[in-house]
């Protein structure tokens, strides 16, 4: 009963004996993460009227609606909607927001808002090393990781590493090629499946003595590149190869390919990233959070399949 996991269960079931109110508001419910997280908090026994779900679209969210959960409208750049769907909320979970170029100010907003509503906690799912890595993902989360300090509303920041669900297309163009091309070197990325991210804030949500603690968060197995074309060999029944390439005939291949020259700059730009070990990191961080090993590379794209 050691981990964060089963603590958070012991403190559920003394809220609820004592009929506590909790309100937890779930950023981009709609999305892959937002929406584990909710799952998450229900799993843990979090009480469905006690969770607002938040998305762009409610009919995305109306199976949670179905099931008791609370829904609304929120925007990271419709600062009315955020206002609404904070009223009377004691705790915030932001998901990062996927809009590059618009990150940052659609953070602050978030920010803005929770701190007018006077929430007692915001979540916020950052980057690996936000403040000091030169991870091309990092400017905006180091940018809004300070923002937060500053505001003055009490936070817990989680760094999240990379997701093993963003190989799923790499695994299944493999399906159609036989090759993973990429300019990572030997490279390697400590990934974990979402769920496993989305159950660490469902922890730090439910867990007391979480205010102004960062988090870094990895998988438990730091994998190359070989390793992921070897695993989706096994999952897809075919032969896999590995091809590395340079940076130039990457970028190359990918222009050739149809890819704009920013999305493949940008692609290549996060192969040099892991070229670099900047997402290799293991810290058992996540694995202690959520109180079981991390998902393995295999059946997290087995699962994403």
């Amino acid at each position: 009963m050691g981990s964060y996991a089963a603590r958070a269960r012991l403190q559920l079931e003394y809220i609820h004996e004592r009929n506590i109110s909790m309100s937890i508001v779930v950023t981009g419910a709609t999305g892959h993460l937002g929406r584990l997280i909710v799952e998450g908090l229900l799993r843990d026994g979090v009480a469905p009227s006690d969770i607002v779900a938040g998305g762009r679209n409610l009919a995305k969210l109306s199976d949670l609606a179905e099931r008791g959960v609370r829904v609304a409208t929120i925007d990271y750049s419709d600062p009315a909607t955020l206002d609404a769907a904070f009223a009377g909320a004691e705790k915030v979970a932001l998901v990062s927001s996927s809009e590059v170029g618009q990150r940052f100010p659609q953070h602050t907003a978030v920010i803005d808002a929770a701190a007018a509503a006077g929430v007692s906690q915001l979540v916020y799912t950052s980057a690996p090393a936000a403040d000091t890595s030169a991870l091309i993902l990092a400017p905006d989360h180091k940018a809004t990781e300070q923002y937060l300090r500053a505001s003055g509303v009490p936070f817990t920041i989680l760094r999240n590493g990379w997701y093993t669900e963003n190989y799923v297309g790499t695994v299944q163009q493999a399906a159609q090629t036989g090759t993973i091309v990429a300019s990572v070197g030997e490279g390697r990325v400590a990934s974990a499946a979402r769920a496993d991210y989305a159950d660490a804030v469902a922890a730090v949500l439910t867990t007391d003595g979480q205010i102004g603690k960062t988090y870094e968060l990895s998988g438990d197995t730091a994998w190359d590149f070989t390793e992921l074309a070897s695993t989706a060999a096994e999952l897809l029944g075919r032969d896999v190869a590995f091809v590395s390439v340079s940076t130039d005939d990457h970028v190359a291949g990918m222009i050739g390919a149809g890819l704009d020259e920013g999305t493949a700059g940008f692609v290549a730009g996060l192969d040099t990233n892991i070229r670099d070990g900047l997402l290799a990191v293991t810290t058992g961080e996540l694995r202690e959070l959520i109180g079981r090993p991390t998902t393995s590379l295999k059946d997290g794209l087995a699962a994403a399949l």
